[in-house]
């Protein structure tokens, strides 16, 4: 609707296309914008003084979890490959028949 009444008030002929108009029109959206951001920030609780360096905080956590899953995701990635290649490397041993002189 904002968008339909800026093209009216930006193609009209005559009053209505007036700069003054315009001005009053942008003017009227810049408001509803703020208060309609005001709402929005008050209804998430973030309208107080401190709700920035709440956001802040809340990135920083946000960030360290993200790291703490890469760390772990790298080390059970790590331990599977070990795995894989002691049994790989004990595969190997027992096709040769080197556990055979072990027993013995």
């Amino acid at each position: 609707m904002l968008a339909r009444l800026v093209a009216q008030a930006e193609g009209a002929p005559g009053g209505l296309g007036g700069g003054a108009d315009m001005v009053m029109i942008r003017a009227l959206i810049e408001e509803a914008s703020e208060l309609g951001a005001g709402r929005a920030l008050e209804r998430l609780g973030l309208a107080d003084r401190r709700a920035e360096g709440d956001m802040r905080e809340l990135r920083e956590l946000l960030s360290a979890w993200r790291d703490a899953k890469k760390a772990a995701r790298g080390a059970v990635i790590g331990w599977a490959v070990r795995i894989m290649m002691a049994l790989l490397l004990l595969g190997i041993a027992v096709k040769v028949g080197l556990l055979g002189l072990v027993k013995a």
